[in-house]
């Protein structure tokens, strides 16, 4: 194979103390690879900036019914 994109993500939880949060790096990484045209993929979990509500995509807020 070898052709494709290699993608690097930088992801943050609502809590640094959620124990998902590897879990949840793993299944997103897992998701980015089943993409067309991704080669590889690797996840990071971040803390700086810390999440907050404002982070919200308007998108996102649509689906939770946050206006």
């Amino acid at each position: 194979s070898g052709k494709g994109s290699a993608v690097a993500v930088q992801m943050t939880l609502t809590a640094p103390g959620c124990g998902m949060g590897p879990t949840l790096a793993a299944e997103a990484e897992q998701r980015i690879l089943s993409l067309p045209g991704v080669a590889s993929a690797h996840v990071d979990l971040v803390w700086d900036p810390p999440w907050s509500p404002d982070r919200i995509s308007t998108e996102g807020k649509m689906k939770l019914g946050i206006e």
